[in-house]
């Protein structure tokens, strides 16, 4: 079996392409003065670069793991969430609050897709 990384350094790869899947790394968002709406959207634009550079698409995610800093703000990750998910292909999906790695962080998500 062959195995592909991409975006790596030392500690981690962005995407690692395995077995017919893509394993996509925590997305954070580059903007982190943006509330958890901006941010999700930052990281959900991401998602779909790294899946795309991996020979997949969000249609064909099927896992999701979401980090919240704050569970007030699952609606609003919510709303930004909801309009991105391909229509007829939500993945099976865990959301969780979590002190993330640095306090500007309002959400991480990762992902794992078929390729």
């Amino acid at each position: 079996m062959s195995i592909k990384r991409l975006h790596t350094n030392a500690r981690m790869s962005q995407s690692v392409i395995a077995n017919g899947f893509a394993f996509l790394a925590g997305q954070v968002a580059t903007d982190t003065s943006l509330d958890v709406a901006g941010q999700t959207r930052q990281i959900l634009d991401k998602i779909d670069a790294l899946l795309a550079e991996s020979g997949s698409d969000k249609s064909r995610i099927v896992q999701a793991t979401i980090w919240l800093a704050d569970h007030k703000t699952f609606n609003e990750m919510n709303e930004v969430w909801d309009a991105w998910v391909a229509p007829g292909h939500a993945p099976a999906r865990a959301c969780v609050e979590s002190a993330l790695a640095f306090p500007p962080y309002t959400v991480e998500i990762g992902v794992v897709a078929t390729v």
